[in-house]
């Protein structure tokens, strides 16, 4: 999330606390009643196919002279082979390092001509590419994106520098505990799931060849298991017409696309997982259990009881670990969702004098909302968080492009952006009473813990629970 984009989500949640949330404090007298709650618009979008099979979404924006374009196949780091996990992560770093014709440096050159570069995410379930331009260069960048998409020839020298690249970054995120604690959680939830992965390991890295890069490149690069997203300034039947000539010849090989991954039917164990960090003055814990995926009939209602629970700054979890008891910086919620599954998190960083203290007050909120039904300004006050959230992160029309991408691939229509904005709207107390006895429970929870192991065993120990070695790599 870019920095400013950051600031303004910081700024509007406390707004929203201040004036909805102690009521000890009455707001000052003539102030104007809130405005009514409206939700996102989401834009139009022309919805294509080509001959080949290649999905065209595209959302006129006039105005702002730039073109955001997100292409995304299936096939992410659920998909890479048992033996080379994290194999999709070396194919984002090296796609765009050279095609039958065009050298790393001029694919470089050019997009910096046409006023962007090219940048590539590895998901649970799909691998985007993406790439920002200036409208007037619209075609220019699609010609660049399209090679890269139907030409990439991963050389070895830059396959070599992306793995040596790859093994330096999975060293800079071993030295953060949070990133050890979500890696040790999809283990522990997802057992041999394809989910369970969320990077490589030194050994799938060192492993790793070019010749694998374009197997798997082949495999997944098809127009028939792909969506191409653009979002800005430029007329759809023109732009729809330079893809047609860009991307019309793109042929799908013979062999069938990649099996969907199956739904987890992994049970979430209710137990500590630790993973030791010798000399560490804090516990990293991250709790977590399955939710419901996007597109869900609870998803909207989750949301939002996610976002009053802790998924914001005037969270109860916040008012209670952070504000009254001072226990740590800043505690979180989220539901992190893929294709086939959710993860329903929390996460706080707590001095090690109080983690047991921690996870108590994390266990007594959770079952507040699996126990008790809400007020109804919590939940005017998560609706509003919520909708003034997504208004602000879809102000860029590469997070439009983003997210439009990333309904494709869960399989859902364009015209969801908007609809679940207006689901969120029509959430009732009762709906999260609903999900909250569902997906709330503290028995419900799997917890991992990242510390010292004697600080972990001592102060969790009154909580009866079953305490084992976090699953490593």
């Amino acid at each position: 999330m870019r920095p400013a984009l950051l600031v303004c989500l910081v700024i509007l949640s406390a707004l929203v606390t201040a004036l909805a949330g102690d009521k000890s404090k009455p707001l000052p007298k003539g102030l104007p009643p809130y405005g009514a709650l409206e939700p996102f618009k989401a834009p139009e979008v022309t919805a294509r196919t080509l001959s080949n099979g290649f999905t065209l979404w595209l959302v006129a924006r006039p105005g702002f002279p730039k073109v955001s374009f997100a292409v995304a196949v299936r096939g992410g780091l659920a998909a890479d082979p048992e033996d080379r996990p994290g194999l999709s992560q070396l194919i984002t770093a090296a796609i765009d390092q050279g095609t039958r014709t065009r050298s790393a440096k001029q694919i470089a050159e050019e997009l910096q001509a046409a006023g962007g570069d090219l940048s590539g995410v590895a998901g649970a379930d799909s691998i985007v590419v993406s790439t920002s331009v200036l409208s007037s260069e619209a075609e220019a960048g699609l010609k660049i994106l399209a090679d890269v998409l139907q030409n990439a020839t991963f050389p070895d020298s830059e396959v070599d520098l992306a793995k040596r690249n790859a093994v330096e970054n999975l060293r800079s995120q071993e030295a953060d505990p949070s990133f050890l604690a979500r890696r040790a959680l999809a283990k522990v939830l997802f057992g041999d799931h394809p989910y369970s992965v969320i990077s490589g390991t030194y050994a799938s890295i060192e492993k790793a060849t070019a010749e694998d890069l374009r197997q798997e490149y082949a495999k997944r690069f098809r127009p028939d298991q792909a969506v191409l997203v653009a979002v800005g300034d430029f007329e759809p039947d023109g732009l729809a017409a330079a893809i047609e000539s860009l991307f019309g010849k793109w042929s799908a090989p013979k062999e069938p696309p990649l099996e969907a991954v199956h739904k987890p039917s992994h049970p979430a164990p209710h137990a500590v997982f630790y993973l030791e960090r010798a000399g560490s003055v804090q516990t990293n814990l991250l709790i977590g259990t399955l939710g419901p995926t996007r597109g869900d009939p609870d998803y909207a209602s989750t949301r939002v009881a996610t976002a009053l629970y802790g998924g914001m700054f005037g969270s109860r979890l916040t008012l209670n670990i952070r504000e009254d008891k001072g226990y740590t910086y800043s505690p979180w919620s989220a539901l992190a969702s893929r294709h086939q599954a959710a993860i329903l998190e929390t996460s706080a960083a707590v001095r090690n004098e109080v983690t047991g203290a921690s996870l108590n007050e994390i266990a007594y909120e959770l079952n507040r909302m699996a126990t008790t039904e809400p007020e109804p300004d919590e939940i005017s006050q998560a609706q509003r968080y919520l909708t003034g959230t997504q208004a602000l992160e879809l102000q860029s029309q590469g997070a439009v492009a983003g997210d439009l991408a990333q309904l494709w691939v869960f399989g859902l229509p364009p015209q969801e952006l908007g609809a679940e904005s207006a689901r969120i709207q029509n959430v009732t107390t009762k709906d999260v009473a609903q999900v909250g006895a569902k997906y709330f429970p503290a028995s419900r929870q799997t917890i991992v813990a990242v510390g010292e192991k004697k600080v972990i065993d001592e102060q969790l120990a009154p909580f009866g629970l079953r305490v084992e070695q976090a699953p490593g790599e």
